[in-house]
């Protein structure tokens, strides 16, 4: 057993832990420093919480080793078997889980505060019922929403935003229904109220996220990011445990602040990102319904001809999206481009902020190819060197370089910037067919004059152009 000096300071030093596995996160040169300060912190808090706050029997503290047990061999076996293309379902599913324990743990300090050695008293006070009631909205919130989330992402549902009728005003006869609920919860402390604020909060976290379109979906994950954490912060209220109320509080005002800074790069409101309607509003298809709209015919290359005009080229872009993903087309990539810098063609890397499926996406891919990280650069720093580059090398980048964000104002992507790509003198362009993106939009690149479409597998036709580059 600790006492309660010496779990003070392993509480602290996990929390500096912490603090320094986001800063080190906050760059690719960092992050595995970063991931193992996270990891040992957590260890430390882990540890410190089970050996002081929670006073067990013997055969009690073996069943908790027993569920960490499962719940990390769980862990380890996911992380080594889950494809790239499904971390973004695979990070929603672990923020639908942190949601879920929120409300899970504040029903267990209802039902038994000492029974379940949490140290509470029998009478709860007020503000640690408001903090249990508040911890357990927001983890519901978290979990349905997230649920939603890893269902659109998977394709298990349409990635189309799912507008109901009088949908706001549902929303806030319900957020109305909640905050009565919980209001009456706190003099009360009636179970039947609890599990009210419950339900209620399941059905806004779903009505919150069924009319967010597909595109927008990298924001929903770093928005259901910040409210698992801010649900582990009131739990930790409620708990009275030091450490969690530090990481929930550094989870949640990090998501937040990276859910403000996607929003920005995407020209949309914050606000309407955490009421829900980000994307409703605009989910109309570009041209109108049933619309038919002429195009040129598209210009269509191999890879012996990609090859040909890389080779001419003084300056190349590559603009990596989900479409490599898919194909784990990076280390193929990262080959056609050495090849190119050994003979003296300067390649950069041109990341956009919602490229792929969840924050950061592109980056980890490239990293795991071993990327030189200062070639890599992000939209607002590479966007001024499109027009002085001779080619623009699009490998799956479908949404993010469509200029109908710039020109369809009935586009749901108009107003985002993307990557100016149409400015390279040549954009060589790789994908499947000519289908749209996960906006569900029509990429008016593929129709340019300087746009040469490369059809196929990504993966197989960068090969296809390394063999002929050699």
């Amino acid at each position: 057993m600790l006492n309660g000096n010496i779990a003070a300071l392993l509480y602290l030093t996990a929390g500096v832990l912490f603090i320094l596995a986001l800063r080190g996160l906050s760059s690719p040169e960092t992050a595995r420093q970063g991931n193992r300060f996270g990891v040992i912190g957590m260890a430390i808090a882990a540890a410190t919480t089970l050996l002081y706050q929670l006073p067990w029997g013997f055969l009690s503290f073996l069943w908790v080793l027993l569920a960490i047990g499962i719940g990390g061999s769980i862990g380890v076996w996911r992380a080594r078997t889950i494809q790239m293309t499904a971390m973004p379902q695979l990070v929603a599913l672990f923020h639908a889980l942190i949601g879920l324990a929120a409300v899970l743990v504040a029903a267990s300090a209802l039902y038994g505060p000492q029974g379940f050695g949490l140290g509470l008293p029998d009478n709860i006070h007020g503000s640690t019922l408001f903090e249990m009631s508040l911890g357990a909205a927001i983890g519901a919130i978290t979990f349905t929403g997230s649920v939603i989330a890893f269902l659109k992402l998977d394709g298990r549902m349409t990635g189309n935003p799912i507008l109901l009728p009088n949908r706001h005003a549902i929303n806030i006869g319900l957020a109305i229904l909640l905050a009565i609920f919980i209001f009456a919860f706190i003099p009360t402390e009636a179970h039947l109220v609890f599990w009210l604020i419950v339900l209620v909060s399941f059905a806004l976290g779903v009505l919150l996220i069924i009319p967010i379109g597909g595109a927008d979906m990298p924001v929903v994950i770093s928005m259901l990011n910040s409210y698992s954490g801010w649900a582990a912060a009131a739990v930790g209220f409620t708990l009275a445990n030091l450490a969690l109320i530090i990481t929930g509080a550094l989870v949640g005002s990090s998501g937040a602040i990276l859910s403000y800074v996607m929003c920005k790069g995407m020209n949309r409101s914050f606000i309407s990102v955490i009421l829900g309607g980000f994307g409703g509003e605009t989910a109309a298809p570009a041209g109108g319904a049933g619309e038919e709209v002429e195009r040129p015919p598209v210009k269509q290359g191999s890879a012996d001809e990609a090859a040909k005009i890389l080779l001419a080229a003084k300056k190349v872009i590559v603009v990596p999206g989900y479409g490599m993903a898919v194909a784990q087309a990076q280390h193929a990539l990262r080959e056609m481009a050495d090849i190119l810098k050994s003979k003296g063609i300067d390649v950069k890397y041109a990341i956009h902020p919602v490229a792929g499926r969840m924050p950061g996406h592109m980056n980890v891919l490239l990293a795991e190819a071993n990327v030189p990280y200062d070639e890599v650069f992000e939209l607002e720093d590479i966007n001024p060197e499109f027009s002085g580059a001779d080619v623009a090398f699009v490998i799956g980048a479908n949404d993010v370089t469509n200029p109908a964000a710039k020109t369809d104002s009935s586009s749901p992507i108009y107003g985002m910037p993307i990557l100016d790509v149409e400015n390279a003198k040549d954009v060589l362009f790789v994908k499947r067919g000519l289908g749209s993106g996960y906006a569900g939009v029509e990429n008016e690149l593929f129709f340019r004059n300087n746009t040469t479409m490369l059809f196929g597998d990504a993966k197989k036709m960068v090969d296809g152009i390394v063999k002929a580059l050699s």
